[in-house]
C-alpha cells in the first residue's frame, strides 16, 4: 500500500513537471535523461541535421555545408555560425550525383577524394569539436545518402573502406537493387 501512495505522489509531482516538456506522452523519459546527463557544460562532438529543422540551443556551432542555398529558408531562420561553401561537394559532383542511391558509393569516395584538399579546415573543425558541439546542415530530402554523413564520418577519422561499405549496403537497402557494385575487403576475392 505504501508503494501505491509513493507513486501516485511521484506522479502528481511529475505532473506538475509536464508543462515544460514536449508532451505528456514522453515528458518522463525527456525529465530522466536530462537528471542523468553530468553538468559539465555543452556537449561535444559532430552531429548532422536538415537546415529546415528548428534551430536548438544544444546544436552549438552550426555550419551549413552545402553549395548551394536552401530554398525557403532566410538567413535568419538559419541561425547559422558558417557556411563552408569548401567542404561542400563539387558542383558537377553533386549533378552527377543527382541523389541516386545507385550512385552513393561513387559520390562517397569521390568527396571523400575531394575533401583531403582542404585539410587545414577540416583541422579547425575538429578542434572545434574537441570544444563543442558542432551541427554540420544540410538541405538534402535523404537522411542516410547525403554529404554530410560522409563528411561526418572524415571529420571523426573512421576508416574510409568500412564507410563506404556500410553507405553502399544503406543504398542497396534503400532501392531493393541487390545488383549495386559490392565494395571489397582486402584480402578477399
Amino acid at each position: 500500500m505504501a508503494m501505491r501512495r509513493r507513486r501516485r505522489l511521484s506522479r502528481a509531482d511529475d505532473e506538475e513537471l509536464a508543462g515544460s516538456f514536449s508532451s505528456p506522452a514522453c515528458y518522463l523519459h525527456e525529465f530522466e535523461a536530462a537528471s542523468r546527463v553530468p553538468d559539465r557544460g555543452r556537449a561535444r562532438g559532430i552531429a548532422i541535421k536538415r537546415i529546415y529543422d528548428a534551430p536548438e540551443s544544444a546544436d552549438g556551432y552550426r555550419v551549413l555545408i552545402d553549395r548551394l542555398w536552401p530554398r525557403g529558408v532566410s538567413k535568419q531562420r538559419a541561425a547559422l555560425d558558417a557556411w563552408l561553401v569548401d567542404l561542400a561537394p563539387s558542383a558537377a559532383l553533386r549533378a552527377s550525383f543527382h541523389h541516386d542511391p545507385k550512385r552513393w558509393p561513387e559520390f562517397a569516395r569521390r568527396y571523400r577524394a575531394e575533401l583531403r584538399t582542404q585539410a587545414a579546415l577540416l583541422r579547425t573543425l575538429r578542434q572545434r569539436a574537441r570544444r563543442q558541439r558542432v551541427t554540420l546542415l544540410y538541405a538534402a530530402r535523404d537522411v542516410y545518402l547525403n554529404n554530410a554523413t560522409v563528411l561526418r564520418e572524415v571529420l571523426r577519422g573512421r576508416a574510409s573502406q568500412a564507410a563506404t561499405r556500410r553507405d553502399a549496403a544503406r543504398a542497396r537497402k534503400a532501392t531493393g537493387d541487390r545488383n549495386l557494385p559490392r565494395t571489397r575487403r582486402r584480402g578477399r576475392p
